[in-house]
């Protein structure tokens, strides 16, 4: 299997932009874990829970209603991105580079910086502080986003380096990258978290602005060699129906064998994020308990082998 050739020496010092680094993770593999949230995503679904995770560069999160309109974020930035308008405080985000000057400069907080560059050093140093704690409960790193494959090099020199440090590694991905990229981080993976939102390449090219054609085939491959878990995030009047599915576990379980597949249930709680990011939200409905358990039996009736 070829890797990348990157000397180790050279890994520690690759640079690449994150937003996130969260510690004492349970929901991204087993154990307790610290998950890398890396920027960057090659798909744009419009009910993205990370929204701040799909531009591959540092974003600014604006908090409207903390805002005192004292104009110092007008005064200091370089690009005349930020501006008062009918007393609201506003970011042209096709002139905004994510400097972050305005951030330094604001007095109320209302401006945030989202994405910082970092050395793989510096990620496996605070990744490895918890190490005890991995040890005793089967956890480990993992690197999630946006998609971990937008930085390649940046991703397989955190894997390399955490597997040199004994930690078991997780890759969560949405499998939308060519089998060679996959092929180089799976070499120092140990688990795969895949995304699989629907089978329809039509739909799924309206809702997230790629096909999934390339994310099926690449789901085969990586159940041939890797452990993996399927994950489908249930997005209301998407793919949230007996019909849709009936349809992911029929490919699991034919396509991929023993695979266990979990549901993830919509949550409300970053619609908040798409306002302070300028972005349009579609406000959905969060599925009931009981709807979730009627879909886990349909996922579950499918993997036994019943008619439905």
């Amino acid at each position: 299997m070829e890797v990348i050739p990157i000397e180790t020496s050279k890994d520690k010092g690759t640079r690449g932009l994150i937003f996130n680094i969260q510690r004492y993770s349970i929901h991204d593999g087993p154990g307790i874990r610290t998950t890398v949230f890396l920027k960057g995503c090659p798909l744009e679904c419009f009910w993205c829970q990370n929204p701040e995770s799909q531009r591959g560069t540092p974003e600014i999160f604006l908090n409207k209603e903390q805002c005192t309109l004292c104009g110092q974020c007008v005064a200091i930035c370089p690009t005349g991105a930020s501006s008062l308008l009918l007393e609201r405080s506003t970011i042209d985000r096709g002139k905004c580079t994510g400097c972050g000057m305005c951030v330094d400069v604001c007095p109320s907080g209302a401006r945030s910086l989202v994405g910082r560059y970092a050395t793989v050093e510096e990620v496996v140093q605070e990744v490895v502080r918890d190490k005890k704690f991995y040890e005793n409960s089967g956890g480990g790193v993992s690197l999630s986003g946006g998609d971990p494959t937008v930085q390649i090099e940046f991703a397989l020199a955190i894997l390399r380096g955490c597997k040199e440090e004994g930690l078991h590694t997780v890759l969560d991905t949405c499998g939308y990258a060519s089998w060679l990229i996959m092929e180089k981080l799976l070499e120092f993976t140990d688990l795969v978290l895949y995304d699989i939102k629907c089978m329809d390449t039509t739909k799924h090219y309206g809702a997230t602005g790629k096909p999934n054609d390339i994310i099926l085939e690449n789901a085969k491959k990586i159940a041939k060699c890797k452990l993996m878990r399927v994950r489908v995030p249930m997005i209301p009047g998407f793919n949230d129906t007996a019909e849709e599915v009936r349809a992911i576990a029929e490919f699991v379980k034919d396509e991929l064998g023993a695979v266990d597949i979990d549901l993830l249930p919509y949550n409300k709680w970053a619609e908040s994020k798409y306002e302070r990011l300028g972005k349009t939200c579609f406000h959905l409905e969060e599925q009931s308990e009981e709807d979730m358990e009627r879909l886990r039996a349909i996922v579950s009736s499918v993997m036994m082998g019943e008619k439905g």
